[in-house]
């Protein structure tokens, strides 16, 4: 079986790398090599591929990016600077693994430490940046499953700061691919360094590890795996036409298959999805019914631009709906009055949802209007039974 898959995890990277010059068709309903597999648009978020998504596996390195988040979020509370000098303990020189070889007694800037992390995959930068933010790793790792709490994460759970194996620690890929998304939206700068190829430490140069950097078009980062009970690993983003993808695949055979399936990946959602602007920011949307107002009808509006992830085949299947939130809705209405949502969908899948906002105000109507309006009413109301 394993020789099987590892044939297939060949023939499907070739298939990609010649992809460009042969036009591979994409008629086909897509399948990942991998055993587990996520795919995800990072503007919206829209799932665009899962498979065996919140099984509970080990993650191996992958670990690391709740460390990086950490890590940031220190920096970012100003707990920390980039240029703090990191005691180095025995522990975390003792730390097995891929390490950035800290030694035992030194004091190591905290961004060369962040980046060693990031790129060398370094388990002693793990344990010193842990022991140096909470004073042991044991601590650390409390705030690890705290944050991982925090951000909805149900199938993660750490037992260490670095991903060698130990008990009760597993993540899914839905999980990862969420984590992973939260830190590139708000540390972006995570993405300099993950994409850097080499990192050099102490006179040493490490090349990095991530297979899809100068391999797959705008690939930038994220964080690959490996130790044997977790197979080989890879979070991979890369960006196209101004869309950002992230990919997972998890516990598959080897180097091999763990590119192929994240090119595939990757190669599916860039191929078969677009980002599409549906409505513009303030633009009228509809004119809903009033009741008792100066006018008979609302103008509204959304605050902001509406851009949506979908299919490139799909995209005259979308569907806007205008929802009010009382069907009785009755003047007077100021201005930027929230009256309802705007519903984007498509195939009855919800896309977008947003505020749906009063574009000007509406004063009651007086009493004489009102009668008016009513009699009117009636008589239209008899011309339209005849």
């Amino acid at each position: 079986m394993i020789k099987r898959r590892k044939f297939v995890s060949i023939l499907v990277l070739t298939l990609f790398l010649l992809a460009p010059a042969f036009n591979v068709s994409a008629d086909y309903e897509f399948e990942s090599i991998a055993p587990a597999a996520y795919l995800m648009e990072a503007s919206t978020g829209r799932v665009l591929y899962e498979k065996d998504a919140d099984t509970a596996l080990n993650p191996a390195s992958i670990t690391k990016i709740m460390t990086l988040l950490l890590g940031f979020e220190a920096l970012e509370n100003g707990n920390v600077g980039w240029d703090d000098l990191v005691h180095i303990s025995e522990k975390a020189w003792r730390t097995g693994g891929s390490t950035m070889f800290l030694e035992v007694g030194t004091k190591v800037p905290y961004g060369d430490i962040i980046t060693g992390i990031s790129v060398a995959s370094a388990n002693d930068g793990c344990v010193a940046i842990a022991e140096y933010l909470y004073g042991t790793e044991e601590a650390f790792v409390q705030q690890m499953n705290k944050r991982a709490q925090e951000l909805g994460l149900t199938n993660t759970r750490f037992s260490n700061s670095h991903g060698l194996h130990a008990e009760n620690h597993y993540m899914s890929a839905r999980d990862i691919a969420v984590l992973s998304h939260y830190l590139i939206e708000h540390y972006p700068k995570i993405l300099e360094i993950e994409s850097m190829t080499e990192f050099t430490f102490d006179g040493r140069t490490q090349a990095n590890r991530n297979p899809l950097l100068g391999v797959f078009p705008g690939a930038d980062g994220l964080k690959t795996g490996w130790t044997e009970e977790a197979g080989y690993c890879l979070v991979g983003t890369a960006i196209q036409n101004d869309m950002r993808l992230i990919s997972v695949v998890l516990n598959t055979t080897d180097e091999t298959e763990r590119l192929a399936a994240s090119s595939e990946l990757l190669n599916y959602g860039f191929r078969e999805f677009e980002l599409h602007k549906v409505v513009n920011a303030e633009e009228i949307i509809d004119e809903i019914d009033i009741k008792k107002g100066k006018e008979e009808t609302l103008p509204v509006y959304i605050k902001e631009d509406v851009t949506v992830v979908v299919k490139k085949d799909q995209k005259d299947d979308i569907v806007l709906k205008s929802v009010i939130d009382n069907e009785d809705l009755t003047a007077p209405i100021e201005k930027d009055a929230t009256v309802g949502s705007l519903e984007v969908r498509i195939n009855d899948e919800l896309l977008y949802k947003a505020d749906l906002k009063a574009a000007e105000p509406v004063e009651k109507a007086g009493f004489f209007k009102l009668l008016f309006r009513s009699i009117l009413n009636f008589f239209r109301s008899l011309f339209s039974k005849g």
